[in-house]
């Protein structure tokens, strides 16, 4: 089998692991920079042209997609499903999960629970949205962002404004999100294969830090979930037709509240706070795809150690 990993990076501890993973299976693998791949239309035939060349075609893909080049990412991968190269992940489950207001407004509709959230377009529209989510403390956060990039935690109404004001110069879309104060820095990352999920890690933030980013210097450990909170993990990737992703949970007092859903996530804080090869379970859900055979998507509990 000929699987291409689709990554800038080479080095990076997920691009690795992956390499590795498929390489042990036997199976042959490249890494592709799809920055630096073409697409041509030629004779009514799509062909990715990778350095100038033809790219052989493969019989699966696994997109690591950095959220710069999100567009660019979701041509190449609806090339790959145009030629009926297999996918990891498809462009239209990328185009949604990337984007944080459909991706809730989507959820939601689906009567999955999550904080208290609003779209703010001008900073003249503060006052009524700090209202909808219950006043400060407010999280408001760049849509765009990742790694807790673009996200701030305003204890004051003067500090949300000036917040706003600022991300409103970017042009960006703003959303404002209720804070739950009991999760106490503290939320949840269930990582989710073939609507199975996996692994599940707790992250702490570091002292003074609100944001539980492993990037920011917080702490994991490996954790069981409540079947709340598998449940509310299967059922938001199965919504967004993820076959690989990481929900992101709080612990609130009403219960589990999704925060966000990532449609390529880093595999090196899971698999170090939990010891599960989340490589090589990707690979059997790649193998598993190209081969058209059912996954065992109504499992709820986590697999076992590799």
């Amino acid at each position: 089998m000929k699987i291409y990993i689709l990554s800038r990076a080479p080095n990076l501890y997920s691009t690795h692991r992956l390499w590795l993973s498929v390489s042990s299976r036997g199976h042959e693998v490249k890494i592709v920079d799809y920055t630096r791949c073409h697409l041509l239309l030629r004779d009514g035939q799509p062909i990715v042209l990778y350095e100038g060349f033809p790219l052989e075609l493969p019989d699966a893909i696994i997109p690591r997609i950095g959220a710069t080049y999100t567009q660019e990412g979701v041509a190449l991968i609806r090339h790959f499903e145009n030629m009926g190269v297999a996918t990891t992940l498809s462009s239209q489950a990328l185009v949604e999960a990337r984007d944080k207001l459909h991706c809730l407004q989507s959820l939601a509709r689906q009567g999955i629970q999550i904080p208290a959230t609003v779209a703010v377009y001008a900073p003249e529209h503060l006052a009524l949205a700090l209202e909808v989510v219950g006043g400060v403390p407010v999280i408001i956060k760049l849509v765009e962002g990742t790694h807790g990039a673009g996200v701030v935690l305003a204890h004051t109404e003067q500090t949300a404004i000036s917040v706003v004001e600022a991300f409103a110069r970017t042009r960006q879309k703003i959303l404002l999100q209720e804070y739950i104060a009991e999760a106490k820095g503290t939320d949840i990352r269930a990582f989710v294969i073939d609507g199975v999920v996996v692994a599940a890690m707790e992250r702490v933030a570091a002292a003074g830090e609100f944001r539980a980013n492993l990037h920011r210097g917080a702490t994991a450990r490996s954790i069981q979930l409540s079947f709340a909170e598998l449940q509310l993990a299967k059922r938001a990737t199965t919504h967004l037709k993820l076959g690989v992703a990481g929900v992101d949970i709080l612990r609130s007092e009403r219960g589990p509240l999704l925060l966000e859903v990532n449609a390529s996530p880093g595999l090196e804080g899971i698999e170090g706070a939990t010891g599960v090869a989340i490589g090589r379970k990707i690979v059997s859900y790649v193998e598993r795809m190209v081969r058209q055979e059912p996954g065992s998507s109504s499992g709820q509990t986590f697999a076992t150690k590799e």
